[in-house]
């Protein structure tokens, strides 16, 4: 199940390999994001949690994020990889995965 967390869940949510999406609500790109990542969620190949960059922007400045949406594949609590724009289900799927 995608989880939204806000700055004080986030650290421990990235303690485990977890896919992080930086998303904001009036971005388009993250609502078509948002239906793949579901696909994704269903496959329990990740385990995916969301962060709104306008209700945590705090999170969004210490990350760098700079547009959305950005994904970004936390291990052990710190970043292996990062990925900005629309990625369709099978690039993210391979992106997850590699």
């Amino acid at each position: 199940m995608i989880k939204h967390v806000n700055e004080k869940e986030f650290e421990n949510e990235i303690k485990n390999r977890v896919l992080v999406d930086f998303f904001a609500t009036w971005c388009g790109p993250c609502k078509m994001l948002s239906l793949v990542m579901d696909k994704i969620d269903k496959k329990d190949i990740i385990p995916i949690i969301k962060v709104d960059i306008d209700e945590e922007s705090n999170l969004a400045e210490q990350y760098g994020i700079t547009a959305v949406p950005t994904l970004i594949i936390f291990e052990n609590g710190k970043e292996v990889k990062r990925q900005t724009g629309f990625m369709n289900e099978d690039e993210l799927e391979n992106w997850v995965m590699k």
